[in-house]
């Protein structure tokens, strides 16, 4: 990222506060909703992935322990109930797994261009389902089973397999705790991508944090408040606006690649 110009750099921080907004607002799509424009400022997913990795470490931690902070008993009181559900997250990670570490050998494996076209295609995919207002469903354990092991690849690969995992998880965890669930999933499933990454010797892009991390985090708290209104409304026609443009974002994408 130090070879970029100012104005890319910019870009990057306002794509970052996306990110934020995206990832506190919704429980998933902090990769998946910004990717898809970082690509367009530099098509390398390894600059970038690290960066959105360390960020959702960081937030999904910070959010899930103020979240049950909040419900801290009172002196006498029963202890409350978690706001994640534990027994549901670890039936998910166990099928997810094996696939989750086959996807980090092919990101760490296949050339940048490779893994841009396939990250393209992915959003470009879940774009059409935004549109459509079809999200992906699963109907039966076998089809859970193979959402979550496809989610699981995909997510090592781009960290962006979150569709195919919430249309598993949103149909067993209680909607109240779906979020904190999903952000409990993603720490764990990006704490092994990061020591992946460190394995590799991936460039972790640390020195951009110092000024990454504030731009995440006014996304972050946007986002909260966005999602407490999401909870009580209607939001189709977000989602649909949101699939529209990432189509357009993924085309302009694949079209760039094609054309170098």
């Amino acid at each position: 990222m130090s070879d970029l110009s100012l104005y890319q750099l910019v870009l990057i921080g306002l794509i970052f506060v996306w990110s934020g907004f995206v990832r506190s607002g919704l429980g998933f799509g902090g990769a998946v909703l910004s990717l898809p424009f970082l690509l367009l400022v530099d098509n390398d997913p390894l600059v970038f992935l690290p960066l959105i990795a360390a960020h959702l470490l960081i937030f999904s931690s910070l959010t899930i322990f103020m979240n049950n902070r909040k419900r801290a008993p009172q002196a006498d009181g029963p202890a409350p109930e978690s706001t994640v559900d534990w027994r549901y997250l670890w039936r998910m990670l166990g099928i997810m797994i094996v696939p989750k570490l086959i996807g980090v050998l092919g990101l760490l494996t296949l050339p940048a261009s490779v893994m841009s076209v396939i990250i393209f295609c992915i959003v470009g995919a879940y774009s059409i389902s935004y549109i459509l207002n079809r999200p992906f469903r699963s109907n039966s354990k076998v089809v859970d089973t193979l959402f979550l092991m496809l989610g699981g690849y995909v997510s090592g690969t781009s960290l962006i397999g979150a569709p195919l995992i919430i249309a598993v998880a949103a149909q067993h965890v209680a909607k109240e705790k779906l979020r904190d669930t999903l952000f409990a999933l993603w720490f764990i499933l990006v704490a092994i991508k990061m020591a992946a990454f460190i394995y590799a010797g991936v460039d972790l892009q640390l020195i951009h944090h110092l000024w990454l991390l504030p731009c995440v985090t006014v996304g972050h708290f946007i986002g909260l408040r966005f999602h407490d209104h999401m909870l009580k409304g209607e939001t189709s026609r977000f989602f649909r606006m949101l699939g529209i443009t990432l189509l357009l974002i993924s085309c302009i994408g694949l079209w760039q690649i094609v054309a170098d």
